[in-house]
C-alpha cells in the first residue's frame, strides 16, 4: 500500500529539483564563458613556456630549426660566458639597490603623508604619478638627466665641480674585486640606473606602507603614547612591526619587477661598456632575436622563470592562506 505524500511535499520537491537545475546550468554557463580565456592562457603562456624549455634542451642555435637533443649544454654554455656571469652580479646589484631605495623612500612618503597633511589627495598623485610612465619613457627622460654633457651635471659645474660624475657612463667598480672572470663590486653605472628605477617605482611602496600605517588601530599608539614613548620609539616599536606584511609584499613584487626590469636598460644605456650595465632579459633578447642563438636565448629565459617563480609562488601561497583562513 502506498504512503500518503502530505500535499506541501510535492511542491517542495519540484522546486528542489528546478534550483539544482538552475544551478547546474550557472555552473556551466560559466564554465562555457571562461573556455576561450582558458584556453588563450593555456595556448599563449603555459604552452609557450613549456616551449621554450623544450627549446633550450635543442641545438637550434641558428636561422634553420634544429631540434636535435642537447641536454643541458646550452644552461653550460651560458654560465660560462663573460656576459652572463656579469648578468648575475648585476641583477643582484640592481635588485638589491632597487628594493631598499623604493622601501626606505616609499616609507618615507607614506609616513609623511600619514601625518594628515594639507592636500594629501594631491601629494599622493604626484608620488604616484611616476607609476604611470612606460620604462622606456623613464630612460629616455634619466639619460638625459644624467648625460655627463647635460643635465645634472651642468648644475654641479655651475657651483664649481670640476670633476662631476660619469654616471651611467662610468666604469668604475666599488669595491674593485675580481672574481674568475668579473669584477664582483658594484658598477657605479648601475647605480645611476638604479637612481632612475627608484624614482619610478617608490610610489608603489608609498601606496603599500600607506595601507600598512592606516590600518594600525589608533588606540594602539595612544597607549604607547600615554606610556611615554616618544615619536621615534613609538615608530621602531609599535609602528613599525605592524608593517612587516606590508614590507613582504612589497618586497616580493619589487624583486619581479627588478628581475624583468629591460626597458629602462635598453632605452637608458644598453649593456653598457664591459656589460655593467647589462641584464639578463637584454642578453636574453639581443642573443635571441639579434644573433639568433635561440636556443641559448631560451635558456637564459628559463632561468629567469624559474628565478621569479622562486620569488612568486611563496607570496602567492602566502595570499591563498590568508584567504583560507578569513
Amino acid at each position: 500500500m502506498k504512503r500518503a505524500v502530505p500535499g506541501n511535499a510535492r511542491p517542495k520537491r519540484i522546486i528542489a529539483a528546478t534550483k539544482k537545475r538552475t544551478l547546474s546550468w550557472d555552473n556551466w554557463s560559466a564554465v562555457l564563458v571562461l573556455i576561450p580565456s582558458l584556453l588563450a592562457l593555456g595556448i599563449f603562456v603555459y604552452g609557450f613556456i613549456v616551449w621554450t624549455g623544450y627549446v633550450s634542451l635543442t641545438n637550434w642555435n641558428s636561422y634553420i630549426p634544429n631540434f636535435q637533443w642537447a641536454g643541458f649544454r646550452n644552461y653550460l654554455a651560458v654560465f660560462q660566458t663573460f656576459r652572463f656571469q656579469s648578468d648575475i652580479r648585476n641583477i643582484i646589484v640592481f635588485t638589491v639597490l632597487f628594493i631598499f631605495g623604493c622601501l626606505a623612500l616609499g616609507l618615507f612618503l607614506a609616513v609623511l603623508i600619514d601625518q594628515k597633511i594639507r592636500w594629501e589627495s594631491l601629494f599622493r598623485s604626484i608620488f604616484i604619478f611616476p607609476m604611470a610612465i612606460s620604462f622606456v619613457a623613464t630612460g629616455v627622460i634619466w639619460s638625459w638627466l644624467l648625460n655627463p654633457q647635460t643635465g645634472v651635471n651642468l648644475i654641479l659645474q655651475s657651483l664649481g665641480d670640476t670633476h662631476p660624475p660619469q654616471w651611467f657612463l662610468s666604469t668604475v667598480f666599488v669595491p674593485s674585486l675580481s672574481v674568475g672572470l668579473i669584477q664582483a663590486g658594484i658598477p657605479l653605472a648601475l647605480v645611476a640606473v638604479s637612481i632612475a628605477a627608484v624614482w619610478q617605482m617608490s610610489g608603489f611602496a608609498m601606496a603599500i606602507y600607506l595601507g600598512g600605517l592606516r590600518a594600525i588601530p589608533e588606540e594602539m599608539k595612544e597607549a604607547a603614547r600615554i606610556d611615554g614613548a616618544g615619536p621615534w620609539r613609538l615608530f621602531w616599536t609599535i609602528i613599525f612591526p605592524q608593517l612587516k606584511s606590508s614590507t613582504i609584499t612589497a618586497v616580493i613584487i619589487l624583486s619581479a619587477a627588478s628581475l624583468k626590469v629591460f626597458g629602462l636598460i635598453y632605452a637608458m644605456t644598453g649593456p653598457g661598456q664591459d656589460f655593467t650595465t647589462d641584464m639578463p632579459t637584454l642578453n636574453m633578447f639581443q642573443t635571441t632575436f639579434q644573433g639568433s642563438q635561440f636556443a641559448d636565448g631560451a635558456a637564459i629565459a628559463t632561468l629567469l622563470f624559474l628565478i621569479m617563480a622562486a620569488f612568486s609562488i611563496p607570496y602567492l601561497l602566502t595570499v591563498l592562506r590568508k584567504e583560507e583562513e578569513a
